[in-house]
C-alpha cells in the first residue's frame, strides 16, 4: 500500500473528502516525524512505538575495494511492532499455511 492507497482506505472507512483524508493522513505522519526530530518516541498502543536510536560509530569494510573505513555514528528512526499488530500478522500467516497445506 502507498500513500494514495492509504489515503483513499482513509477516505472509505471515515467518510471524509479525498482532500481531508490527505490532510490527515499528511497531520499524521507530520507528527510522527516532529515527534521523533525532537528525540521522543510516539507508542500507539497495540499498533507499535516509533523511536530514535543512536548509532554508534563503526568499522565497515568498502565491498570493492575491501578497504576498511569508518562508519560514522548517527541517529536514526526505528519501530517496535506492538502485540495486537503482531498478532493479527501472525493470524493472517496462519490462514495462510493452513490453505497451503489443502
Amino acid at each position: 500500500m502507498n500513500k494514495t492507497e492509504l489515503v483513499k482506505s482513509v477516505q472509505e472507512k471515515t467518510g471524509l473528502s479525498k482532500d481531508n483524508s490527505h490532510k490527515a493522513v499528511d497531520a499524521v505522519i507530520e507528527s510522527i516525524i516532529e515527534t521523533l526530530k525532537d528525540g521522543k518516541e510516539v507508542s500507539l498502543i497495540g499498533f507499535g512505538t516509533f523511536k530514535v536510536k543512536d548509532r554508534k560509530e563503526r568499522k565497515g569494510r568498502n565491498p570493492i575495494t575491501k578497504e576498511e573505513i569508518t562508519i560514522p555514528a548517527t541517529r536514526v528512526a526505528s519501530f517496535s511492532v506492538g502485540k495486537s499488530l503482531k498478532d493479527a500478522v501472525a493470524a493472517t500467516n496462519k490462514k495462510k499455511a493452513a490453505k497451503k497445506k489443502k
